[in-house]
């Protein structure tokens, strides 16, 4: 390319180079999140690597000795070892460098395929409008509506955003759902007679209120089992409960029918004994 279009010769400097790669993994795969955008790029530049290596070692194990020591040249200086160690430690750094990243790659993904486990399929029906989302299965979440102990299921609220009222876009995550409440007074809100306000704890134990919603029904589908609930609420987060999109609903345990218990410390688990409101 430099012969026959001198001027592109910047388009060989380390980092256009290192951003060109960056763009190439945007367009092909998205970006959806750092964290996705960081393992693909590792699977990326460790696949690039590792065949760049064996073209190179298949190259040279080809060669006769004749054309090996052709291109090795010696200075007075002795600037062959200097090359050598360079090349040496060069090497052994970056050889780390991609084993620890390819283990950080393997870990995460290992607990994705476990969190997988733990996903299901929700969908919620209120008369004869149903949403339907990716649910995770909360083993420590306690979260329970404290007089009538019924459990509570937290979906985010953006799911249900062409029922709503429209004052209320964008405002849920800003905490005070009673005032939301307030606000309906005289107001047309199908649903009103079913929301709710379920006192919880937050990380710095603080008393709060989410809004809820009380559903027709809930079904929850996990692998092969299916269950159905009818007294449950759906409490509604103004946030991303993933920042990866991988699911959009959590599962409270009570609400999964017939399934062994599971201990509360599991890694897993997003809440223990409080729910921690986005």
């Amino acid at each position: 390319m430099m012969m026959f279009v001198p001027q592109l010769s910047f388009m060989y400097t380390f980092m256009l180079k290192i951003g060109l790669s960056l763009i190439m993994l945007w367009v092909a795969f998205g970006f959806g999140s750092l964290q996705h955008y960081i393992r693909n790029m590792g699977a990326f530049y460790m696949i690039n690597f590792a065949a760049a290596g064996g073209i190179i070692g298949i190259h040279y194990l080809l060669q006769n000795s004749g054309e090996i020591f052709s291109g090795i040249w010696f200075t007075a200086s002795g600037g062959l070892s200097f090359e050598l160690k360079i090349g040496f430690w060069f090497t052994f750094i970056l050889v780390f460098v991609i084993l620890l990243w390819f283990k950080l790659v393997q870990s995460t993904r290992r607990t994705l395929e476990n969190r997988h486990t733990y996903i299901g399929e929700v969908k919620v029906q209120i008369g004869d409008y149903s949403v339907s989302c990716k649910g995770l299965l909360d083993t420590g979440n306690q979260l329970n509506d404290p007089l009538t102990r019924i459990p509570v299921m937290i979906m985010e609220a953006s799911l249900w955003e062409d029922r709503l009222p429209p004052s209320w876009k964008g405002r849920l995550a800003g905490g005070e759902p009673d005032k939301l409440v307030l606000e309906l007074d005289g107001t047309d809100f199908e649903w009103q007679d079913r929301l709710r306000l379920v006192p919880y704890r937050g990380v710095n134990r603080d008393v709060a209120f989410m809004l809820a919603i009380k559903p027709d029904v809930v079904e929850i589908r996990i692998g092969d089992q299916v269950s159905q609930a009818t007294r449950v609420l759906i409490g509604l987060d103004g946030g991303q409960l993933s920042h990866e999109r991988t699911y959009q609903a959590i599962i409270h345990p009570d609400l999964i029918q017939d399934r062994q218990e599971t201990d509360s410390s599991s890694p897993l688990s997003v809440a223990q004994t409080t729910h921690t409101h986005s």
